[in-house]
C-alpha cells in the first residue's frame, strides 16, 4: 500500500507539472480526476501482477533432484541401516564434514569430471564449492588432524552439476555411503576388504546378480605407454576410456582421436586391450605379452592382480569379481587398485552401484611436508541402489512400512482418552513404540482399520468393563484373535507377543 501510494503522489505531482507547462489550470477536479485515474491504472497493475506471480511460479524440484515420501525414506533408511551394519562389522568409525569446501580443496582432484563441481559465490572471502565426494574431504580431514590410520565410513550427501537422470538412479545431489581404509598396511590385503564389503552389501540388499570389475592404475599405464600414448595424456584418456561402461567402443574411440589428438592406429591399438576381459587366468595372458612386460607399471600392476586374486578367494568372492580392462575410473587421484559394481541383467539400467580404489597420494597434496597416508576405499550409490529397488517393489506389487508403531492404544467408548494416555505413557517408558488417536471420541472400527493400514502388529483395546476389572484386551491386528490381559503384566505380554526382550 505504502508504494502504490508513493506511485499515486509522484503521478499527481508530474501531472501538475504538465498542466503548468501547456498554461491549464491547476484546479482540484482536474487534478482529483487525474488522481482516480492513477489510481484506476494502480489497481489493474497489482491485478496484473498478482496474475504473472501466479503463473510464472510452478512448484517443482530442480533439476537432478527429488522428493521423498515416508513409504521411499522408510526403503532408504532401511538400505542405509543394512549399510551402517556392515561398516561397522569390519570396524569402521564415522566422521562428519562440511557439506562445502575450500575450491582450492577440490580442484585439480577429478580430472575432466572437474566441470561438475557446483561453485559458490565468494563467502566472506572464501572461494567455496559443494563437495563432489566424500573421498577428498577425508584426505583433508586426515591431512588437518595429522592422522596416519583410520578405518571410517561416511553417509552424506554429494552435488554434480551433471546431466541427470533420474529414473537410472543419477542425480545432481545424491547420497554416498562411503568406506576407507587410511594408513601403512601390507599390499591389498585392506583392498581386497573393500571388494568383500561391496559383496556383503549388494548381497544384504538383494538386488540382483551383480559383478565387480577389477583393474590396476600401474597396469593400465603400462598398456596406454605401450600403445604410444604420451605420458601428459594418460589422465584424459583413461576419462574417455572410463566411459565404455556407457558408450561404445566406436564413439570412445572417436573420442581419442577427435578430442584428445591420438592417431587412428593408437586408438585401435588401445582397442585391442581395453576389450579384454576374464579372471585370473588373464594375468597369464598378459604376461606372455613382451612388449607390455618391458614395462614396469605394468609387471607391478600384474603382481598386485594376482595377490589380490589370491585375497578374494580367501574372503570367498573370487565368483563376483572379474578382471577387465575396461575399467579406468577417470578421477585422477586413484593410484592403484579400482573397481566398480554393476547389476547384471535384462531389465536393469543403472550402470555402476559401487566404486572405489586406492589413492596414496591425495592426502600428500594437502599435508605442508606433503607426507603421504595410503588409502583404499569404496562408495556404495545409494540412490542407483535405490531405484532398483523401488522398481522391483513396484513390479512385485509389495508395500513398505512406513512407520515403526508396534502398539496402538484404542478405545471402545467415549471419554476414555486419559486413560489411553496414561497406557501410552507406560508404554513410551518401556522404550516400545506406540501412538493412539488424537480424537477424544472416535469409532473403534476407524481404529482398528488405521492399525491394518499402516501394518501395525497389536492393538490395545480399553473400555469400561476392561477398566473396572483391571484388565485390557490385546488384539492381533492381523488375526484379529483377542485376549484379556491384566494390566499390571500388560509391558511383559506385549514384548513377548513382539519378540523383545
Amino acid at each position: 500500500m505504502r508504494k502504490d501510494f508513493i506511485e499515486s503522489r509522484l503521478f499527481v505531482l508530474a501531472s501538475r507539472n504538465v498542466l503548468a507547462k501547456y498554461n491549464l489550470p491547476l484546479t482540484s477536479p482536474c487534478l482529483s480526476q487525474i488522481a482516480d485515474e492513477v489510481t484506476k491504472l494502480l489497481e489493474l497493475k497489482a491485478q496484473l501482477g498478482e496474475k504473472n506471480d501466479s503463473s510464472k511460479l510452478i512448484l517443482k524440484t530442480p533439476k537432478g533432484t527429488r522428493d521423498y515420501g515416508p513409504e521411499q525414506m522408510a526403503i532408504r533408511l532401511g538400505v542405509i541401516d543394512k549399510i551402517i551394519t556392515i561398516f561397522k562389522r569390519h570396524g569402521a568409525q564415522t566422521i562428519d564434514t562440511p557439506v562445502f569446501e575450500l575450491k582450492d580443496v577440490l580442484t585439480g582432484k577429478y580430472g575432466e569430471d572437474s566441470k561438475l563441481i557446483y561453485d559458490l559465490k565468494d563467502q566472506g572471502g572464501e572461494i567455496l564449492a559443494l563437495r563432489y565426494d566424500l573421498t577428498v574431504p577425508f584426505a583433508r580431514y586426515l591431512a588437518m588432524g595429522k592422522i596416519a590410520s583410520m578405518k571410517r565410513y561416511h553417509i552424506a550427501k554429494v552435488y554434480r552439476r551433471d546431466n541427470p537422470a533420474t529414473t537410472k538412479g543419477r542425480y545432481r545431489e545424491f547420497y554416498q555411503c562411503d568406506f576407507d581404509i587410511a594408513g601403512q598396511y601390507d599390499p591389498m590385503m585392506p583392498d581386497a576388504e573393500c571388494i568383500r564389503i561391496i559383496s556383503e552389501a549388494l548381497r544384504s540388499l538383494d538386488v540382483g546378480l551383480y559383478v565387480v570389475k577389477l583393474n590396476h592404475r600401474s597396469l593400465l599405464d603400462g598398456i596406454l605407454a605401450v600403445c604410444g600414448v604420451p605420458q601428459e595424456t594418460f589422465r584424459g584418456v583413461c576419462s574417455s576410456i572410463d566411459k565404455l561402461d556407457k558408450s561404445p567402443w566406436s564413439e570412445v574411440r572417436k573420442e581419442i582421436v577427435e578430442e584428445k589428438g591420438l592417431d587412428e592406429s593408437t586408438a585401435n591399438k588401445i582397442g585391442t586391450y581395453v576389450s579384454r576381459s576374464g579372471g585370473v587366468e588373464l594375468i597369464g595372458e598378459l604376461r606372455k605379452d613382451n612388449e607390455l612386460m618391458k614395462h614396469e607399471s605394468a609387471v607391478k600392476g600384474l603382481e598386485s592382480m594376482e595377490l589380490l586374486f589370491e585375497y578374494c578367494n580367501i574372503f570367498q568372492v573370487t565368483d563376483k569379481v572379474k578382471f577387465d580392462l575396461s575399467l579406468a575410473r577417470g578421477l585422477d587421484y586413484y593410484t592403484g587398485v579400482i573397481f566398480e559394481a554393476v547389476l547384471i541383467g535384462d531389465d536393469v539400467g543403472v550402470g555402476s552401484v559401487a566404486g572405489g580404489g586406492r589413492y596414496d597420494n591425495l592426502v600428500g597434496m594437502f599435508d605442508s611436508k606433503k607426507k603421504s597416508v595410503p588409502c583404499v576405499g569404496l562408495s556404495l550409490g545409494i540412490e542407483r541402489i535405490f531405484s532398483v529397488m523401488e522398481a522391483k517393489l513396484s513390479r512385485e506389487g509389495l508395500k513398505t512400512r512406513r512407520m515403526e508403531v508396534e502398539v496402538f492404544v484404542a478405545s471402545a467408548q467415549k471419554n476414555l482418552h486419559e486413560e489411553r494416555m496414561k497406557i501410552l505413557s507406560d508404554l513410551w517408558e518401556a522404550g516400545l513404540k506406540a501412538e493412539h488417536s488424537y480424537k477424544k471420541n472416535i469409532k473403534l472400527l476407524a481404529q482398528l482399520q488405521y492399525c491394518e493400514e499402516n501394518g501395525i502388529p497389536l492393538a490395545i483395546i480399553i473400555g469400561e468393563g476392561e477398566l473396572a476389572r483391571g484388565e485390557v484386551t490385546l488384539r492381533e491386528v492381523v488375526s484379529r484373535a483377542q485376549i484379556p490381559i491384566s494390566r499390571a503384566n500388560l509391558i511383559e505380554e506385549v514384548r513377548k507377543r513382539l519378540g523383545n526382550s
